[in-house]
């Protein structure tokens, strides 16, 4: 037998593909490791032409899978799972508890089945609490979106389909269409057209599923093509810096869901927090003299160095002090002071890390900045009513310095903190008029940050507002298309797209780690980003970190 592969492969992700293409050898690996499964205690079923990654992780007391049923790569599988005909666990779900699968279930990337529960009594800390399990029971012909949740205790019946990003808290009858926290019914499936055509290998979402793959199947490779040591670059022959690290630990997150691949996530993050300066708590850039709220890496490393973090299950090590000690008075004589009219760009920056600095704080230590409420009154009082921003255009580059300025300012506060904008109609109009700007946006230009700064902002307020919603769709699609031909193999995007000899139109780690979550937010305002399997969960991540500064 060959030796077992250092990374997941092809099958793992797209395990339906197996029977049909893999070697005999291939076929002979994943049966010994299928006879290794049932060998390793518990109670072991498995029909004909089933699949099982090795790289999933399955420890359980009963587990049976109907003929050709499959099991992605980093799926976790505990307790007493039954699979029927047909099944499918996609790459990085959970089925855990007591699970039960009908026939043609489909749980797609990241979605967790947790058929079992804490008691949460006030008697007893909660992990001495006992555990119950009413269990799960999914009926036949059943499609569960990705980051979908279910509870234990429901019942989804026969032919329903879960939209992604669902959290499922009760039973839901046959022929449901569902979505939302907590999920709710939209419709019976059978008021939907009794035939659909089918999809063309030239649809968006089917182009889309093929990019995800071929950017999972790389990962790998790009991120050893700009490693250093026990450090990153950018990309290849630039100096290693403090971001690289966070881009790399996102881009794996995001792709192959674990720390970059060779690194030790407990260790990463050490070498992460020790980076931290415990007097002002920010993180300054390597060799660079002790850090200050002026400080632009320092203040972006609150976002990249925080969110890397979380993403390997740590927290800074200090509180943001530079940020907690702010008095409100002076928290407002610093924003009065920023260039807003001149640099919005970079004053939208300087809030993004001081809101980011309060949400490390709140949810890492407990501490309230005496300046939170003064940051959002401001920010209230000073978007001006008629263009919805902060700023205003200037004679060279026009919109574009308060367009940018918004998206940084706005992700670290109102996105960040699940808040309402203040004139989402009159944003939308102003980033809309920027959008067709030529200076900054066509067939062949438009960098991560203009089409990040674009998007974002339009995304955000579509979840208060459906002004203008087709014309932004429209400018996403066109993005969208043009980002899908410009992945180079091996080595992901450049910051600019399009290929050069000057650096950013080189490909590294910035550019794929903002590209990827451009795509996500480009495919999401369409209403595809299912197809691409994955949801950013770091400094790009769509959802609150936290509703309110409560």
């Amino acid at each position: 037998m060959a030796d077992e592969p250092t990374r997941p492969g092809r099958y793992d992700y797209r395990p339906w593909e197996f029977w049909s293409a893999a070697t005999e050898e291939e076929r002979a690996e994943q049966l010994d490791h299928q006879r290794r499964l049932a060998a390793g205690g518990g109670e072991v079923e498995l029909a004909e032409r089933v699949f099982v990654s090795p790289w999933a992780g399955v420890s359980t007391d009963r587990l049976r899978m109907g003929e050709r049923s499959y099991i992605g790569a980093h799926a976790v599988v505990a307790d007493d799972v039954t699979m029927g005909r047909d099944c499918t666990l996609n790459p990085y779900s959970t089925a855990r508890g007591r699970i039960r699968l009908g026939d043609g279930v489909r749980v797609g990337a990241h979605t967790s089945l947790l058929g079992f529960n804490h008691s949460f009594a006030p008697d007893r800390p909660v992990h001495r609490q006992p555990l119950t399990s009413a269990g799960i029971v999914i009926g036949d012909d059943v499609w569960i979106g990705s980051h979908v949740v279910v509870v234990d205790g429901v019942t989804i019946g026969d032919h329903c389909v879960i939209g992604a990003g669902a959290v499922v808290t009760k039973d839901l009858p046959p022929w449901s269409v569902a979505a939302g926290n907590p999920a709710r019914r939209l419709r019976d499936r059978r008021d939907a057209p009794a035939s659909a055509p089918p999809r063309s290998a030239d649809a968006l979402d089917v182009r889309l599923e093929r990019f995800a793959v071929r950017a999972r199947e790389q990962a790998p490779d790009l991120l050893a093509r700009c490693r250093d040591g026990d450090g990153w670059t950018d990309r290849p022959g630039a100096d290693r810096t403090v971001r690289a690290v966070c881009d790399a630990v996102e881009i794996s997150d995001l792709l192959l869901g674990a720390p970059p691949p060779g690194s030790d996530g407990a260790e990463l993050a050490e070498r992460l927090r020790s980076l931290q300066d415990p007097d002002t708590g920010l993180v300054p850039e390597y060799g660079a003299g002790p850090p200050s709220l002026a400080d632009d890496t320092a203040m972006y490393h609150i976002l990249s160095v925080g969110y890397a973090l979380d993403l390997l299950g740590s927290r800074f090590a200090h509180p943001v002090r530079a940020v907690q000690d702010l008095a409100p008075t002076d928290l407002v004589d610093r924003l009065d002071g920023l260039p807003w009219r001149t640099g919005a760009w970079r004053s939208g920056h300087w809030v993004d890390g001081v809101g980011t600095a309060v949400l490390r704080d709140l949810d890492g230590f407990g501490l309230r900045a005496p300046a939170a409420e003064a940051l959002f009154g401001w920010l209230l009082s000073r978007a001006d009513p008629g263009h919805g921003l902060w700023g205003a255009p200037g004679a060279g580059d026009r919109w574009r310095q308060p367009v940018n300025g918004f998206y940084r300012a706005s992700r670290g506060t109102f996105a960040q903190f699940g808040l309402p904008l203040p004139y989402p109609e009159r944003t939308v109009d102003t980033v809309l008029a920027h959008s067709r700007d030529r200076a900054f946006f066509g067939p062949d230009r438009g960098d991560a940050c203009d089409v990040l700064d674009v998007i974002h902002p339009l995304w955000l307020c579509a979840r208060q507002t459906g002004h203008r919603i087709a014309e932004g769709r429209d400018w996403a699609r066109g993005q969208l298309e043009r980002l899908l031909g410009r992945w180079q193999d091996g080595a992901g995007f450049s910051f600019a797209l399009e290929p050069g000899g000057r650096a950013p139109h080189v490909p590294g780690l910035q550019g794929t780690e903002m590209w990827l979550a451009i795509a996500w937010l480009l495919a999401d305002h369409l209403g595809v980003a299912e197809a691409l399997g994955y949801r950013p969960r770091g400094v790009h991540r769509p959802d609150p970190a936290r509703h309110g500064l409560g």
